[in-house]
């Protein structure tokens, strides 16, 4: 397999200063290219040849330690869930499992933890899962119950004031916001791209109760993620409640295919485009809805429309060998953030209903499957980044043009 050439076509058409934002990234680390190359791995599982039997169930689709997060929603009190469904899909729940103990191991051995470390959490991880399942009922997290860096990242939203949100991204000019565009967030638009995007935000707003809401006062491209960096994604300043210190951040994002639906096409049911079906699982599998997810089109592709949230609000795993206390019982939280998503999810288009997911979580084969196939998908991710990192360095991923 020639796995850059992969990558290379996999990343085809997008936008060359952001793509080769993500070529870096990729090279950076094993933890980041695992999360940029989702395709990648669920291509390397299927020639493993991994086939555990498990019901099928909705995915996030590119589940791993940094796609959890805290953040607002639609009733705009603060949650702590599953956060990232671009890659959502249909799909046996062991293919999920799988992808996020390999982010364990990959995430926590590329920080010098012990390997032995790793997969104990792996085990605790299956484990508190299966124990979620069980139960059979759904819950979410609440910010009185939750430890650790789960609570300070809820204490940190539920306490971020909008002025201070704003002046973080913002700037003021006679009092009125404009867009900091500094080149780590924010990239510069076209009149062209500011002119189109304006338009497609009007349209969605004509439809809207408060249409004044969603007046469009400054667009720059954004530069967030990984796996996505490199396809069509803006920040929106609107007007909100008022200027300057009421306006909203919206994020206004490029749906693709999903890698992971396309492993188990015979079980996608059809959606009108992608830009549905993520915001149609996301509403699904979240105990709460993010504010403003909406399924928009932007110069006839699908996008998906939505309250800007931003990267600080996911865990910041990369701290776990410096502050392991920080970290108390997140493991389990997060294992119990998918289970609980599967139940709720359960039983829509084709999704395996409680019984079933009751029936699977008392079996311990798969335990010890899913483990040893995440134990190998992470040392052929690392493999993978050696080969990929000696490609970069010799120059065979293209860097953005000069002036892009």
């Amino acid at each position: 397999m020639n796995i850059v050439k992969r990558i290379l076509k996999a990343n085809q058409g997008r936008d060359p200063e952001r793509l080769s934002m993500k070529y870096r990234a990729l090279r950076d680390n094993p933890f980041s290219f695992l999360r940029g190359t989702c395709h990648l791995f669920y291509d390397r599982l299927a020639e493993s040849g991994f086939d555990v039997a498990a019901p099928v169930v909705w995915c996030c689709g590119d589940l791993h330690l940094e796609n959890f997060g805290s953040y607002k929603g639609d009733n705009r009190l603060v949650y702590f869930d599953i956060n990232d469904f671009d890659e959502a899909a249909l799909a046996p729940a062991s293919w999920e499992l799988v992808r996020l103990a390999a982010s364990v191991h990959v995430g926590l051995e590329a920080q010098g933890i012990p390997v032995d470390r790793a997969t104990a959490l792996v085990e605790e991880l299956l484990d508190q899962y299966a124990r979620a399942l069980a139960c059979g009922k759904p819950a979410w997290i609440e910010r009185d119950t939750a430890r650790g860096m789960v609570r300070q990242l809820l204490d940190q939203l539920r306490e971020r004031s909008r002025v201070d949100w704003l002046n973080g991204r913002t700037r003021l000019v006679r009092r009125h916001r404009r867009l900091l565009v500094d080149g780590r967030r924010t990239l510069p638009v076209t009149a062209a791209e500011r002119d189109d995007v304006t338009a497609t935000v009007q349209a969605f707003a004509a439809g809207q109760p408060a249409p004044a809401f969603y007046r469009v006062l400054d667009v720059a491209r954004r530069i967030a993620g990984t796996g996505s960096l490199g396809v069509a994604r803006y920040v929106v300043l609107v007007e909100g409640r008022g200027s300057p210190d009421r306006n909203y951040l919206f994020d206004l994002k490029q749906s693709g295919p999903s890698a992971l639906g396309r492993r188990f096409r015979g079980l996608q049911p059809h959606w009108p485009d992608d830009a549905h079906r993520i915001a149609g699982v996301q509403q699904r599998m979240q105990a709460v809805t993010a504010a403003f997810l909406h399924p928009v089109k932007h110069g006839g592709h699908p996008f998906v429309l939505r309250a800007l949230q931003p990267s600080e609000d996911r865990l910041p795993f990369e701290r776990f060998k410096t502050q392991p206390e920080l970290f108390d019982g997140a493991i389990a939280m997060l294992a119990r953030c998918v289970a609980w998503a599967q139940l709720r999810s359960g039983g829509r288009q084709g999704a395996a209903i409680a019984d079933e997911l009751i029936a699977f979580a008392g079996k311990k084969k798969w335990r010890r499957q899913v483990a040893l196939a995440a134990s190998d998908a992470s040392r052929q991710a690392l493999a993978d980044w050696r080969e990929f990192s000696a490609a970069y360095d010799a120059g065979q991923c293209p860097a953005a043009p000069p002036g892009a």
